[in-house]
This record gives C-alpha cells, structure tokens and sequence, in this order.
C-alpha cells in the first residue's frame, strides 16, 4: 500500500482549487493547471485540504494511490512556486547565449546549436556556464533540462559536457603507461 498517498496536501490561500467532471484545476500566481484525474482513486476537497483514496481494494486503485496524490501536489506546488533546474556547462568556450525565444549553445562542435524555448518555460543564462530553466509544470521543466543536458553529456574522464548544478560526476583514471 502506498505511503505517500496517505499524507493530505495543505492548499494555500492564494491558491483557488476546483474539482469537476473528472479534473482538477489550480489556479494560483504563476499559471493555472488541469489534471484528469484517475478512475480508480477518489478525491475529496475539504476546507484547505484535499485528501486523495483508493476507490477500492484492487491492485491498480493501490497503485495509483500515491501516483495521484504525487500529480496532484505537483500542480499545487507549480503554480504557487514554480519548478526550478539548474545546469552548468564545463569545458573550454562551452557557452550559452540568450537570444529572445531562443538558447544558443557553443559546445564545441563546428557550428552552435540553437534551441527553441517553449512558451510556459523561462530560460535565464546569469553567466555564459549558467543555465536555469523555471517553469510551472514539473514535468515539463524536467524534460527541457534533460533534452538541453542530452546535446552534449558529462564525460567521465575530464567532465566536460552539461550538467545539472547538484550533479556529481563520478571521474575515471586515464591511460597509464
């Protein structure tokens, strides 16, 4: 059973949350938010707090449990504070340049790569080796991290490539003679 699911998830004040038809929607600061929710848990909105249970006593209303809660509070939690990625690039002339909508990257290939920015997602570069990404959706601002990350990953011997700031890259030893 799950653990997770158990805990209530406190709304705040500033946050307005609304369940209809088999969705919930926040509204909140930064954005507003919608989620379908699952045919297998139940959802109870009471007061400043929304408790989220098994509909049943099934393998999949079980394992769903936490899923659910896990969703719910993500989209609570983004659009009062936002999500928030750091990367850093390290190696020589390894930079990124901010230009409108669009992330300009020297990684050391012969020419720059340039990489669309979506619109619910802001890009800021404090320093050349700085990148971060906020957004409301969790999900969303995982995977644009994850895609700029992919265009050239750490390499294990001199640690050169893009990383998330809280990453440690684990070094090997190089050839001996």
């Amino acid at each position: 059973m799950s653990r997770s699911g158990r805990i209530e998830i406190k709304v705040p004040d500033s946050t307005q949350v609304n369940i209809a038809d088999g969705f919930i929607s926040a509204k909140g600061k930064l954005g507003e938010m919608k989620y379908k929710l699952d045919q297998f848990t139940k959802v109870e909105l009471s007061d400043n707090s929304i408790k989220v249970s098994p509909k049943d006593n099934t393998k999949k209303s079980k394992q769903m449990w936490g899923t659910v809660r896990s969703r719910i509070f993500n989209i609570i939690h983004g659009v009062t504070e936002g999500f928030n990625k750091n990367l850093v690039l390290n190696g020589v002339g390894y930079k990124a340049i901010l230009k409108g909508k669009i992330l300009e990257l020297n990684l050391g290939y012969s020419h720059p790569i340039n990489f669309n920015i979506p619109e619910d997602i802001k890009i800021s570069v404090s320093k050349p080796t700085e990148i971060n990404i906020f957004g409301v959706d969790k999900q969303k601002v995982g995977q644009i991290a994850s895609n700029i990350r992919a265009f050239r990953k750490p390499e294990p011997y001199k640690g050169k490539g893009i990383k998330y700031s809280d990453e440690i890259i684990r070094r090997k030893e190089g050839k001996k003679k």
